[in-house]
């Protein structure tokens, strides 16, 4: 897997960490499966226009 860095706002890392607690996962994985989630909603959405 390629390793990314990435800047996030003191709230949207808090937000992500909690979500990631709260499902026994780490931010790491929580953080790939949104953006993943946004990354194939916007590809339908390209797809549809």
């Amino acid at each position: 897997m390629t390793e990314i860095t990435l800047q996030l706002e003191p709230a949207v890392a808090l937000f992500y960490t909690r979500i990631a607690e709260r499902v026994g996962l780490s931010l790491e994985v929580v953080l790939a499966d949104a953006l993943f989630k946004l990354a194939g909603e916007l590809s339908l959405e390209a797809l549809n226009t």
